[in-house]
């Protein structure tokens, strides 16, 4: 199946077997990405090839890459550490397309249900446990795949984090009691006035109720003196660099559309080999549609996650677990079927499921223009068979030559190609695959009536 069928085409919970070739060597060598003019093809020096080899694999939601990172894990006896914001919470299974149990017994997943969903947790936790265990996995023996599509958590765990100063318990305590009263009032924009005035002005930036990030904020003021905007990130410093490296050979510097060069990279701590998994935007967003409603479908869908929420007293946009796509479109919904008497028409349910697509296709859409602008990755279209997709990726990692190219037919252009498809894009209205009329959607509304 593996050999006819695109990545994309996996679906929530469809499961394939594929033949795991006898692994070729058990130590890594480095990717080569150093672009010559004209070609694919990609360098690196001795020095290069000397770094421990990492391999980051990202892409819109539902393109298929924890599929892809699962079935590279088994080929090069690897484990994964998701870099998803959402599956590091416990019980959100179904929303955040956690790999199955039985999938993680037959690779090691690392950061998955790790929080409770009241709890927060921030890219700076992300970077310093992914770290740590890419150099647990390493020392083992094993190879580490990052695989997730939340940017930022990527972007620090490649680049390095911020020198920004850690807030002692006096602060901290200082902090919650000061925004205390405003957030048990829902009082955001109160909140977001009060850390204006202490010294960050870009706080008005800020999500509406993301209330770790105005804490944080406030204590990085109090910390330093300074906003946070005021620390660099390394990602910045080496953004300059490159584009520096742009302007004074346009040409070589020009041709690097897929990947940065690796010239760029030495002073990374690893050799990172960073891919993009997606495919033509029509054919994306018609898979997202599909996906949400698969995971509308059954008992144990996220309908009934977002029910846990409800029950364990959380509300929705209040906090990262509760502002998570679909958990937040499924807690409003609920919200307001509860306010009806347990009761759901039709009409609500629809407009319900139409939210969650939309906010679904809209956050596939942020994440394709934040990793158009991450020089690093190189993107691969997930319409094409997994196994040559595997079999590139493989020989990557074991090429011992610093010199491979990259398969022009598994390359995808980063932006819309054509008015054409801009303009089906513009056209794009959703088809329902299972909920078309009022009696495919009985078996919600029933359990609405009863569950809920």
């Amino acid at each position: 199946m593996c050999g006819v069928g695109g990545l994309r085409s996996w679906g929530l919970r469809l499961l394939f077997s594929l033949n795991n070739p006898l692994l070729r060597r058990t130590c890594p060598v480095s990717f080569a990405s150093r672009r010559r003019m004209g070609s694919n093809t990609f360098s690196v020096t001795s020095k290069e090839r000397e770094k421990e080899t990492v391999i980051v694999i990202s892409g819109p939601t539902g393109a298929g890459k924890s599929r892809l990172a699962l079935e590279l894990a088994k080929r090069l006896n690897g484990e994964i550490i998701s870099a998803d914001s959402v599956q590091v919470y416990r019980g959100l299974d179904i929303g955040s397309a956690k790999p199955s149990l039985s999938e993680r017994k037959e690779v090691p997943h690392h950061l998955l249900d790790i929080m409770h969903p009241s709890e927060e947790y921030s890219v700076g936790q992300f970077y310093e446990d992914a770290r740590q265990l890419t150099r647990d996995i390493l020392d083992s023996g094993r190879v580490p795949i990052v695989a997730g599509g939340t940017g930022l958590y990527l972007r620090w765990f490649i680049y390095g984090k911020p020198d920004v100063p850690k807030a002692c318990q006096e602060i901290t305590s200082e902090v919650y009691a000061q925004l205390e009263d405003f957030q048990r009032n829902g009082d955001w924009d109160a909140a977001v006035q009060l850390v204006v005035e202490s010294g960050d002005p870009k706080a008005h930036s800020l999500a509406a109720n993301d209330w770790y990030r105005l804490r944080r904020s406030l204590e990085i003021v109090k910390c330093s003196g300074s906003p946070p905007s005021a620390f660099q990130l390394p990602y910045d410093s080496f953004k300059e660099q490159f584009s520096s490296a742009v302007a004074n050979n346009p040409l070589e510097g020009g041709s690097c559309i897929n990947g940065v060069q690796q010239g760029q990279l030495k002073d990374l701590d690893y050799n990172f080999i960073c891919f993009f998994l997606t495919s033509q935007r029509l054919d994306l967003y018609r898979s997202i549609d599909f996906r949400c409603e698969d995971m509308i479908s059954g008992s144990d869908g996220i309908l009934s996650e977002a029910k846990w929420l409800l029950d364990i007293g959380l509300l929705p946009n209040t906090n990262s677990a509760t502002r998570a796509i679909g958990f937040r479109q499924a807690m409003e919904y609920l919200l307001k079927c509860r306010e009806q008497g347990g009761q759901s028409s039709a009409k609500d349910f629809f407009a319900f499921l139409s939210d969650f697509q939309k906010a679904s296709r809209n956050f596939a859409k942020r994440q394709m223009t934040w990793f158009r602008n991450e020089l690093i990755y190189h993107w691969l279209d997930a319409s094409k068979p997994m196994e040559r997709v595997l079999d590139f990726i493989h020989d990557t990692y074991y090429d011992q030559t610093g010199r491979l190219t990259l398969p022009e037919s598994l390359t995808i252009k980063k932006d819309i190609s054509n008015r054409r498809e801009a303009a089906q894009l513009k056209a794009y209205r959703t088809k329902n695959r299972y909920f078309i009329t009022r009696e495919n959607c009985n078996n919600v509304l029933t359990w609405i009536r009863t569950e809920v």
